[in-house]
């Protein structure tokens, strides 16, 4: 599987990415990607580029916290884009070591069924550690610093791990998988506009 990797330098200082829980998923929550930037750009972030159409905005927000970020743009989808959706940010430097440290990378060999789960508040994943313990037959999750791995081979709707992250963690948690991840980091990294 593809590997992204950060200079841990200026480049990426003060940029974030924001993922939205659940928007357009289905015909639920549906946003048009280009006014999700207008409304990032409105907030006072800059450099404002979304991956896919899924809820994944990255932007430069220097000497803003990534928690801040996350509940300013929260509270802006409902004034602006008529939706409400939990927002998860991190910074570019936690996303490299989500992808740097991917401890499944040996066993996984579907990126599309290998997700990384990342909990709204960090300290989340200290609620996944007991069911990391657990045996999950052909299924995994390893709890790392900041983001939790997800390996479901047989598919996420069908997966007990996912089902069981997402009981433990119930809306304040947001997940992607592999190439998503991969690609928000080097968007994040990359140069900027």
């Amino acid at each position: 599987m593809p590997r992204a990797t950060v200079d841990d330098g200026n480049p990426a200082a003060g940029r974030q990415a924001a993922l939205l829980r659940g928007i357009n998923v289905g015909t639920a929550k549906r946003v048009a990607m280009a006014d999700l930037r207008a409304l990032v750009e409105s907030l006072g972030f800059a450099e404002v580029r979304t991956l896919l159409n899924s809820g994944n905005v990255v932007y430069s927000a220097p000497g803003v916290a990534p928690a801040d970020a996350a509940a300013r743009l929260e509270a802006g989808l409902p004034e602006r884009l008529g939706v409400t959706a939990r927002v998860v940010a991190l910074t570019a430097a936690e996303l490299a070591a989500a992808i740097e440290k991917n401890p499944l990378a040996g066993v996984a060999d579907n990126p599309s069924r290998l997700l990384i789960a990342v909990p709204a508040d960090p300290a989340g994943v200290e609620l996944l550690a007991p069911l990391a313990e657990r045996d999950w037959g052909g299924e995994a999750l390893v709890v790392g610093a900041r983001v939790a791995y997800l390996w479901c081979p047989d598919g996420v709707i069908a997966s007990a791990v996912a089902a069981a992250v997402g009981r433990a963690l119930d809306d304040a948690v947001t997940s992607r998988n592999w190439t998503t991840m991969v690609k928000l980091a080097a968007l994040a990294a990359g140069p900027r506009g």
